[in-house]
């Protein structure tokens, strides 16, 4: 990692000097990030600038339904904006420069000598960008097969001018890989948000149904060119009230604010509903079996129908952390899932079962990272056709970097929908500056082998590797009340990441943050190469000095806190160290987390001669002497790790200060008071771990803190 540095502290001295001497661009006007990457700023390269004008003299629309009326608003403000001119709306195309958009059926009707191309394979949301040179015509169609579709490709072609890509000879053609696209909210009705760091939740349910904030369509905006079509407005720790009728006609109004855009309302429930509903039809019982717990689903469900009928279903946390589920009633999960999609089903509604930590009914499983597969992979096949089971990436708790969920190589009969977190739970809240897409891109690309080489995570959750015809992956979303919505800016980085990388898994990280940098502050290459720099390094720097060599967990209980002896003595899996051995044993010998992924995996990661660095001690429990590849010991890979990592970050705060010339006073001001307190945080994070592991047995400093990390040892006993 940190051999990338050495060749950028050179560079940060030559774009220091390039600034002083006026190459860098000027300042740009102040803002406070409410825009988001959709700011429409003026084109200021004056070549491109009037060649784009050249291309969009004129917009004409086919159709005029909500979501025609929102997606030629936002081409109209796009390039108003880009370009520095009104783009007026025109009835019928002019010979040169007009834009026509529009569904397919209704954009043949409105010019019936233009020859559309052939977009019966894209679907309900795909789209084509297409540039028509003819004698009769010469200018631009965005159609699709739905108006839906042409909104996305509507965002589509403003991207393209937004980061600086010619639009005056298109052929293009795009649909998402993965049906819904969902954001989680872990929002309270009391407006609280569990793990989130932007203040309030957005949802101002006082106000609602009557009084709808701005903010609502602003957020649809954002949601919808990403490409993310499904919210879930309610935390997974469901309050029963969410499905009274008060609250219905509440997020009814929140479904006509989003519909527009493509997005579907979702929401959680508490599987104890009918026990806990406040109302008349109370039960005394939840139990799946029971035919009046059915009943009152269905009639709950009807009741939703009514006002949202587009609803896209619900998603259960149960028999875990404390919430009521079937095996309360001594029922196994299929019953409460399957029941529930009875209910659902005559409405077309799916029941999205959450995955995480739950025990099989007969299993008192110590290791609880191999709870979840206990309790599911031995139902594979058995849940109803509207079910979905939904795993976190990985089979903790959402760590800085874990192996994949070995669920996703285990159902081959049951739909799996992948669950990431967008907030930044155990990634340093709102003040670590973490772009988190590259490790998102390690758990897609897991190879789970299920089906041979190459049957990725990714291939299994859209649906391609088993032919599934539901497909999905939620981001547990980090959007609030805040001004510029994420709690810091570069946090709306990974708000665009995951929707970007939920349409299109095969993008890369390097290609979504470049995109994100050029629509949110500059194009200048100088700028942009810097800012990926510090974008790409950040998560590899936080997991060196949050869970270096594969820890579990070594957070305290609120998750951004370190506290390695708290977590050392809570038994499980988080006994992760003594004074002779440090890690956990889930080989063959310990307790056989390994045996849960398929074959292939199971010889490489029980090894100790091939199992990855980055999973080691997730796996092994070793003697800190134990010699590993890089020639150093355990002990030695910790620590190096450890200081690696916050160096790191010190060489990201030294390139981000050369960036000065390229950002507005606001924002830099703001970004770089988050740098000094991220760095600060990480280095009591190094100190805090350090000291606690060499406590255990005064293991002796390694000479290199001095030599190449130019630091003093915590503290000088033990020293070399």
């Amino acid at each position: 990692m940190s051999c990338m540095f050495k060749f950028t502290r050179i560079t940060i001295t030559l774009i220091a000097i390039a600034g002083f001497l006026g190459i860098l661009t000027s300042p740009a006007q102040a803002e406070d990030g409410y825009d988001l990457w959709l700011r429409y700023r003026l084109i200021d390269n004056a070549e491109r600038l009037k060649n784009h004008q050249q291309t969009a003299v004129s917009i004409v629309a086919a159709g005029d339904s909500p979501t025609m009326t929102v997606a030629v608003e936002e081409l109209h403000r796009g390039l108003s904006g880009l370009l520095g001119q009104d783009i007026p709306r025109k009835d019928a195309p002019a010979k040169t420069g007009s834009i026509l958009v529009g569904a397919a059926p209704a954009l043949q009707k409105l010019a019936p000598n233009l020859k559309l191309p052939d977009i019966t394979a894209l679907g309900p949301e795909g789209y084509s960008l297409q540039s028509i040179n003819s004698d009769s015509f010469k200018g631009t169609v965005i159609t699709a097969n739905t108006d839906a579709g042409v909104l996305y490709g509507v965002f589509g072609f403003l991207r393209r001018i937004q980061t600086h890509q010619p639009i005056d000879n298109l052929d293009i053609k795009q649909t998402p890989r993965i049906q819904r696209r969902m954001l989680n909210h872990w929002d309270n009705l009391s407006r609280s948000v569990e793990k989130g760091y932007a203040g309030k939740s957005i949802w101002i349910w006082d106000e609602l149904p009557g009084k709808r904030d701005p903010r609502y369509r602003d957020y649809a905006r954002a949601n919808a060119s990403v490409g993310i079509n499904a919210v879930v407005i309610h935390n997974v720790n469901a309050d029963p009230k969410i499905v009274s009728d008060e609250y219905i006609a509440k997020w009814a109004a929140l479904a006509e604010e989003l519909r527009p855009y493509n997005i579907k309302v979702y929401t959680t429930v508490n599987f104890g509903s009918p026990m806990l509903f406040d109302g008349p039809n109370k039960l005394d019982t939840a139990d799946p079996r029971d035919p009046r717990v059915s009943d009152w689903w269905k009639e709950r469900f009807n009741a939703i129908y009514a006002q949202v009928p587009d609803f896209g279903g619900v998603l259960v946390k149960a028999d875990t952390e404390g919430r009521p589920g079937p095996q309360q009633f001594n029922r196994e999960f299929t019953d409460g899932a399957n029941m529930l999609a009875e209910a659902i089903a005559p409405h077309g509604g799916i029941v999205i079962w959450r995955a995480f930590r739950n025990k099989a009914l007969t299993n008192n499983e110590p290791d609880v990272v191999k709870r979840p597969y206990l309790a599911y992979a031995p139902f594979d096949g058995q849940f109803a056709d509207n079910v979905v089971i939904q795993p976190k990436y990985g089979p903790s708790d959402f760590q800085p970097r874990e192996p994949a969920h070995p669920l996703f190589g285990a159902m081959p009969n049951t739909p799996l929908f992948l669950e990431v977190e967008i907030t930044q739970e155990y990634l340093g809240r709102d003040l670590h500056h973490v772009y988190i897409a590259p490790l998102w891109k390690e758990i897609l690309t897991f190879d789970t082998f299920a089906r041979g080489r190459g049957s990725s995570v990714a291939k299994v959750i859209d649906g391609s590797l088993y032919g599934r015809n539901i497909s999905g992956i939620a981001g547990v979303a980090n959007v609030g009340s805040d001004r510029n919505w994420c709690g810091y800016d570069f946090g709306q980085a990974n708000w665009y990441a995951f929707g970007r990388l939920a349409w299109d898994h095969q993008l890369s990280s390097e290609q979504i943050a470049d995109e994100w940098l050029k629509m949110t502050f500059s194009h200048d290459p100088h700028f942009i190469a810097v800012a990926r720099a510090i974008m790409m390094e950040s998560w590899p720097a936080a997991v060196s000095y949050l869970r270096p060599l594969g820890f579990t967990i070594l957070s305290a209980y609120n998750h951004y806190e370190p506290a390695p002896k708290y977590r050392n003595f809570k038994g499980g899996d988080y006994n992760i160290a003594d004074k002779d051995t440090v890690g956990v044993d889930r080989t063959l010998k310990g307790s056989g987390a390994v045996t849960q992924y398929n074959q292939h995996l199971t010889d490489l990661l029980d090894n100790v001669d091939t199992c990855p660095l980055k999973y080691f001690l997730w796996f092994h429990r070793v003697s800190w002497n134990f010699p590993l590849p890089t020639g150093r010991t355990v002990w030695e890979e910790i620590v190096w790790q450890f200081y690696d990592g916050v160096r790191t970050v010190e060489d990201m705060n030294n390139m981000w200060a050369t960036l000065k010339p390229y950002v507005d006073a606001e924002r830099f001001d703001r970004i770089s008071n988050k740098r000094a307190g991220h760095l600060e945080h990480a280095r009591k994070w190094r100190d805090t771990c350090v000291s606690y592991f060499q406590s255990l047995n005064e293991l002796p400093w390694p000479d290199f803190i001095e030599s190449e990390f130019h630091q003093k040892p915590p503290t000088s006993k033990s020293k070399k």
